[in-house]
């Protein structure tokens, strides 16, 4: 008879069954992409997040005035013409995050584990909405970065989902069919896992009837994750059958300059436009981190972390208001993009909420109070600037379970967030 750590079920349990073992960590991290019921009547929801790793400076990106009669600050003039599409967000940030950089970690899930570098993470926000609405799709998720690999994209364990930073290889992944090798391949392992599933099954349900009640739940639980991961399992072999879509563009070449911040945000906001086109992902993460050389941009002569650091001083406030205005506008095409596509009676940036924030209010001193926070799309009611305290911030958790419950997700609670963001409405 096989042997099951039973006190250890949520961590360092291993179940076997005919030869196979699997420890729950393993499994756990699985669920993310977990079946959920079918799309409800009307176009899909998406989300996607654009998170950057060295801030906005406020006093160019906040208007001085709340509300819907605001003055466009200096980094929304460049799309003014989008105003109705957008919310402008101040005096907001995640209760009790600090750490400066190492707060990246945090921008997803609002769990306080990079505060002291060392606690454990939680699932983060496009995660959980992949977890139970990214069955739809061939991709459940997609977590990307402009350069590297770190991602604020964490599964239900607290691990990090590694980033993809090649256009060029994510193009392969949406739109270039794999061989007939490849594919066969990819049933094989998704028909693998199901008998591997039903072993594992078998293995602890015998055991069930000698625990106690509430080591009877845990397995519940874990049962209930299994039989998910097994429904996943068979929408895999059904995926890897199924030919790709076809687009009208050839695979990028990716940007070797790994300066060129802007040209990467670009290309990259290109992907994900025809990613959420071809309905191929309805859950975007991608991470502009940073980068520490010089932009390739007329009128920036320092680095963009070193400007991002600029200590108050004057020139180097004026390079940074250079290089974050192209973000800004790299933003607005990207949106100009999705609202140019009809789609059930609106536009795809109708049916898709855009998140661009950054886990520095102020990069100078590593603050991560005040975060900067714009929302496009989704079908709210946007062409405002909601200012909260900025001494006493607003939990920025409200306003993700605003987005959860516009993607479908019956929540109220997330993280610290207790209800939806005040002032702001659905359309």
């Amino acid at each position: 008879m096989t042997h099951l750590a039973l006190r250890k079920l949520d961590r360092r349990t291993i179940l076997r069954g005919a030869g196979v073992s699997m420890t729950l960590p393993w499994l756990s991290a699985m669920q993310r992409a977990c079946a959920a019921p079918g799309d409800a009547a009307g176009p899909p929801r998406r989300f996607v997040s654009m998170t950057l790793g060295l801030g906005l400076l406020g006093d160019n990106l906040n208007p001085r005035q709340a509300g819907r009669d605001y003055e466009l600050s200096p980094y929304l003039e460049g799309v003014a013409d989008l105003r109705d599409a957008f919310t402008v967000v101040s005096g907001s940030s995640h209760p009790g995050v600090k750490g400066g950089h190492r707060a990246e970690a945090s921008l997803l899930t609002a769990n306080p584990a990079g505060s002291s570098g060392n606690a454990k993470n939680s699932i983060s926000l496009d995660q959980l909405m992949a977890k139970h609405l990214g069955d739809a799709t061939r991709f459940p998720s997609l977590v990307l970065a402009s350069s590297g690999s770190n991602s604020p994209s964490y599964t239900e364990t607290g691990a990090m989902i590694p980033a993809l930073s090649s256009p060029s290889k994510l193009f392969e992944q949406l739109f270039v069919d794999d061989a007939v090798g490849r594919q066969q391949q990819q049933v094989r392992r998704a028909r693998h896992g199901r008998s591997i599933m039903d072993l594992v099954s078998e293995d602890a349900r015998r055991l069930s009837g000698q625990l106690g009640a509430g080591d009877r739940r845990r397995l519940d639980q874990y049962f209930s994750s299994v039989r998910d991961l097994e429904q996943r399992l068979a929408k895999s072999e059904a995926w890897a059958r199924r030919p790709k879509p076809e687009v009208d563009r050839e695979k990028p070449v990716d940007i070797g300059n790994s300066n060129d911040f802007i040209g990467r945000q670009k290309l990259m906001s290109d992907m994900i436009c025809l990613a959420l086109q071809t309905d191929s992902s309805r859950f975007i993460s991608y991470h502009l981190g940073g980068s520490g050389g010089v932009l390739p941009i007329a009128g920036v002569k320092a680095g963009y972390h070193a400007l991002s650091h600029h200590g108050k001083d004057e020139d180097k406030l004026a390079q940074l208001a250079i290089v974050e205005t192209e973000i800004i506008a790299a933003w607005g095409e990207m949106l100009r993009k999705l609202a140019a596509v009809e789609e059930d009676g609106g536009t795809l940036l109708d049916h898709t909420s855009v998140l661009l924030t950054s886990n520095l209010g102020n990069a100078s001193n590593h603050d991560n109070r005040n975060m900067p926070v714009l929302l496009a799309g989704g079908g709210f009611r946007h062409g405002q600037h909601l200012a909260f305290d900025s001494k006493n911030n607003y939990p920025l958790t409200n306003l993700y379970v605003s987005l959860l419950q516009r993607v479908g997700l019956p929540m109220d609670r997330f993280a610290s967030g207790t209800s939806t963001m005040t002032g702001l409405e659905m359309v």
